[in-house]
């Protein structure tokens, strides 16, 4: 018998209470959130890389390659792969697999590739799959077959769990139409670098450990799989909503925050997996953990610290307190000169912006320091990857370290502040390894010695060590409690996307001046957010913001 449901391999990555509401009938007409510009952006560009992709191999492979029509129906689609795979074509693009009904799949796969006596799936995808180290199994483009993957001496695999659990869809789809290669259960993967086909053997342990990823997937498809289709039958529902962290840009999100408000849901404070076990342990709502008391909290199945911040973000959340500090007196690391920086990258493209504000004590002005206040931009509007990039990392890095030895030639004190410095040190590091032996790039040490310094201050841990913030950490969230608004009502991370392909002119218009001037002013914006912060922390923030102690 038939399954009354098809999914795609995206389910088993996706949410389990979203699964449930595409499914069932009755919210089919509610409204949902509207798209996402930067997820409909970071899209777009995923099918573009795709189609580039798909000529090039059509080139290095000749007639070797075997194009399914991208623009045809579904149904004809199918026929078609299926047709070119019985006449065992070597390379399949685009195809589009027959519906295992009885096991309830659908999907397509970027590739099939003919291995033995059968195929393997190819996934094209627009991030990195591999870092510098060596391991990985590797095949060239030219050969991009698994009998010629080799251990790789420069590439390490990354665990892409996504990319793994979807390639175990397409093997169980090729499996039920009988078209699965015999032998080790293996899938390739190219990524945005575009160099080299990835192999992953999807019987050897997954990511997590212990079990394979054809485990991992079979289980996590059957829940999928009676989630969806207990939602088709209206029966009991599966899935229950609970917050979590793709809720922000779930279409769902207003569906689930409705019921999630009238049932005052532990989840609203309390994400994730700390918000399933202390459903488990009873505590289900905000109102009943913040009533939580020292000897009940031992009981519960979270760590001490987790559980005391839990009750105070409830207690916080019931008094609809944005902030909570942790502590009596706020510290912020504060100096002579500073300096503000804030980057910002177009994907795994590269780093094409550094903004700076630099600000200075009268002590400084009095020891001479007259390198003028205020915003300063290092950047490339050449579409990355792009060499100019080497040249406007090497200007903010020379200019940097210039005014941080001025300042110690005149002994004054010097600090640089971000706000979450993974994005900044991942660049950095990426920058001078990348550019290395290029004019006025720092070595990987430089970098280094500088990012573990007592002089580069990440202010999201200084605010995460000493607020208790129910809404979040953001810097759109902590910034207006400083009073502190960007100019430009769409400021965001996922719309600067956009507004860069637009800079640049990626989709084939000319560049746009007015967009590179809404990136310069979004990204001053950003790096005066984390001054105002500082600022307000030092002055004011002590005095308007309770302390725990008094919750």
């Amino acid at each position: 018998m038939g399954s009354e449901v098809l999914l795609d391999g995206g389910v088993v990555t996706r949410c389990r209470r979203r699964v449930h509401l595409e499914h069932e009938p009755t919210v089919r007409a509610v409204p949902k959130a509207p798209p996402d510009p930067g997820v409909e952006q970071r899209i777009a560009d995923a099918a573009e890389h795709r189609r580039a992709l798909a000529d090039k191999l059509g080139r290095l492979l000749g007639s070797d390659w075997t194009e399914i029509p991208r623009d045809a129906s579904v149904h004809s689609r199918e026929r078609a792969t299926l047709a070119a795979m019985r006449a065992a074509a070597p390379y399949i693009s685009g195809a589009q697999l027959p519906c295992d009904t009885t096991g309830g799949r659908r999907g397509a796969v970027d590739v099939l590739v003919r291995s033995a006596d059968g195929y393997v799936p190819l996934l094209v995808v627009r991030h990195k799959v591999t870092d510098p180290g060596r391991g990985a199994r590797t095949s060239p483009l030219t050969d991009p077959l698994p009998e010629s993957a080799r251990v790789d001496p420069l590439r390490k695999g990354r665990a892409q769990s996504r990319d793994q659990l979807r390639l175990a869809h397409s093997v169980r789809l090729l499996q039920a139409c009988g078209m699965s290669a015999s032998g080790r259960v293996v899938g390739g993967v190219i990524g945005a670098d575009a160099d080299v086909v990835l192999w992953h053997d999807l019987q050897a342990p997954s990511w997590s450990g212990g079990r394979s990823v054809l485990s991992e997937y079979d289980e996590r498809f059957a829940d999928r799989l009676a989630v969806a289709g207990a939602a088709a039958s209206e029966a009991e529902p599966l899935a229950r909503p609970s917050r979590i962290s793709d809720c922000k840009g779930c279409p769902w999100w207003p569906v689930c925050a409705q019921e999630l408000h009238a049932t005052r849901d532990v989840s609203l404070v309390v994400r994730g997996e700390d918000a399933v076990l202390l459903r488990r342990a009873g505590v289900s709502t905000v109102d009943e953990l913040a009533e939580v008391t020292p000897d009940v909290a031992e009981a519960l199945p979270l760590a001490a610290t987790r559980t005391s911040d839990a009750v105070l973000l409830a207690k916080a959340w019931l008094r609809d307190l944005s902030l909570v500090r942790r502590v009596p007196h706020l510290d912020v690391p504060r100096a002579d000169v500073e300096i503000d920086v804030d980057m910002e990258s177009y994907a795994d493209s590269g780093a094409y912006l550094w903004g700076c504000w630099l600000s200075r004590t009268d002590t400084a002005t009095d020891s001479g320091f007259d390198e003028a206040e205020g915003y300063r931009s290092f950047a490339t509007w050449d579409p990355l990857p792009s060499d100019d990039e080497a040249r406007s990392f090497a200007e903010f890095w020379s200019w940097f370290t210039a005014v941080r030895d001025r300042a110690h030639d005149r002994g004054l004190s010097f600090r640089a502040y971000c706000y979450n410095e993974l994005a900044e040190n991942r660049w950095m590091l990426a920058s001078a390894e990348r550019f290395a032996g290029k004019p006025g790039i720092p070595t990987v040490d430089e970098v280094r010695e500088f990012i573990d310094s007592d002089e580069w201050v990440d202010l999201f841990a200084t605010v995460r060590d000493q607020f208790l913030c129910p809404n979040g950490r953001g810097l759109k969230v902590i910034a207006p409690n400083a009073g502190f608004s960007w100019r430009d009502a769409e400021a965001g991370g996922e719309n600067s996307m956009r507004w860069y392909r637009d800079a640049v002119g990626l989709d084939g218009a000319a560049p746009s001046e007015s967009q590179r001037r809404r990136l310069l002013q979004y990204n001053e914006d950003d790096v005066r957010a984390t001054l105002a912060i500082r600022r307000w922390m030092t002055t004011e923030a002590e005095h308007r913001v309770p302390y725990v102690g008094d919750l």
